[in-house]
């Protein structure tokens, strides 16, 4: 709330007087606030005054990050087709790209897509987009993802693969026993076990996941 507010009085500074007026960086800042905010206008009228789009704010995060952060389709549109950077990561290791596909913000992850999105990128937890969206359940992002040439099988730092975050995050409900059906049919190893050497098969049984245990019966799991 407290960032809100400092959005609110800053975009407010600089709609008083003429924006021709302001200091560049003061432009610069107010891009990321009008992005964080919604307001599609004064975005448009800060790009067409010059505002840096690789601006940051103090946690590192550009126009097009924030706009993701809110969802602010329209905005995200704008700023990407304005050229910003749809892999800038903010200071938590997180880009449009990966924080549009491990939260679910498919329309945004089907534009950073679209406008170069580096697969091999990875979170702070060693992880590409697609493991948090098996994580989450997010059924569609999932689909998305696997009709790019990510790698289904990338294992992340705490060496879990997105097969077996899917099983040993997930819930085990409709959701996730989709994602499972999905990253299998894609052909996920359904072998790759963890550090403990425990199976995506193994985790699935000591849950008591009983349609993802005959799923990855019919992948041939061990």
């Amino acid at each position: 709330m407290r960032l809100m507010f400092r959005h609110i009085g800053l975009l407010a500074l600089l709609l008083a007087p003429p924006l021709a007026g302001a200091a560049p960086q003061d432009v610069d800042l107010a891009l990321v606030a009008a992005a964080a905010a919604g307001n599609t206008a004064m975005v448009d009228t800060l790009l067409a005054r010059g505002a840096d789009i690789r601006a940051r704010d103090a946690s590192g995060r550009t126009a097009l990050m924030v706009a993701t952060h809110a969802n602010h389709v329209p905005i995200a549109r704008a700023l990407i087709a304005a050229g910003a950077d749809v892999n800038a990561k903010d200071a938590i290791g997180d880009s449009p790209y990966l924080y549009a596909g491990a939260e679910d913000r498919l329309e945004i992850l089907r534009l950073t897509l679209a406008n170069g999105a580096d697969l091999r990128s990875v979170n702070r937890y060693g992880g590409t987009a697609l493991i948090p969206a098996a994580h989450h359940g997010h059924v569609e992002v999932v689909r998305e993802l696997l009709r790019t040439k990510i790698d289904i099988d990338h294992v992340n730092n705490l060496g879990w693969t997105a097969l077996l975050e899917a099983i040993v995050l997930g819930d085990g409900g409709a959701r996730h026993t989709e994602i499972v059906r999905l990253l299998l049919y894609a052909g996920a190893s359904p072998r790759i076990a963890d550090r403990g050497g425990v199976t995506p098969m193994a985790h699935a049984r000591a849950r008591q996941q009983g349609m993802i245990v005959r799923l990855l019966e019919a992948a041939g799991a061990p």
